[in-house]
């Protein structure tokens, strides 16, 4: 298998912490997003989107990271990090796109818009996204904050793929222009994850390659 992703791609972290949990012997090809890459039309021709990450399995491609994260478990004949109870796979999907749809796409456009525009030199803040994302944030933490309340992880009280994908913007938690304070069971939450084996190890990969 090849996972063609970008250096320092949340989305491709995940992706790169599952294949670590597993075990996988996964072909890491990284593309250079600003040198405009993904565009190019040998990779269009795997995504048309644009987007990474993409995984090529022989004469299978699939791209969204969710479904390559499920599919790579499946690959793996693994039951922990995605159980076969068609319950806890349908609260794990549940929080997989919860997570993509709101709390980390509020999350994620705070880190873009005033982290990596200025370390990239690619612009100012946009305000209104800014606030766009803060008033998302103010919504949707507390659900959040509220499920993990007496809670390890996101499902099931051990490490899942909901785990892997809830996290995807923890380390910008004390860089962006929201507060968390008030939240301190997503604060512990993210903290636990830190200390996760195998999020760590995706997350010096994807440093070392990015720097």
């Amino acid at each position: 298998m090849i996972l063609h992703t970008v250096p320092g791609s949340p989305n491709g972290r995940k992706v790169e912490a599952v294949i670590s949990h597993l075990g996988l012997e996964v072909e890491i090809r990284h593309r250079n997003l600003f040198a405009g890459e993904l565009r190019s039309p040998d990779y269009l021709v795997l995504n048309a989107n644009a987007k990474a990450p993409t995984l090529v399995d022989g004469d299978f491609t699939l791209w969204e990271t969710t479904a390559i994260m499920q599919y790579l478990c499946e690959k793996a004949g693994d039951s922990t990090l995605f159980p076969r109870s068609p319950r806890t796979r349908a609260d794990i999907t549940r929080w997989q796109c919860w997570e993509g749809l709101y709390f980390n796409a509020a999350l994620g456009t705070l880190a873009f818009e005033t982290v990596a525009k200025a370390k990239r030199n690619i612009g100012p803040p946009d305000a209104v996204l800014v606030e766009q994302a803060r008033a998302s944030l103010s919504r949707f933490a507390p659900v959040l904050n509220g499920h993990l309340d007496g809670r390890k992880y996101v499902v099931d009280e051990r490490l899942t793929l909901a785990d892997y994908s809830m996290a995807t913007f923890e380390h910008y938690e004390n860089r962006v222009p929201f507060d968390f304070a008030p939240y301190r069971h997503i604060r512990g939450y993210f903290e636990r994850m830190r200390q996760s084996e195998h999020w760590v190890r995706a997350g010096a990969a994807a440093q070392s390659i990015a720097a």
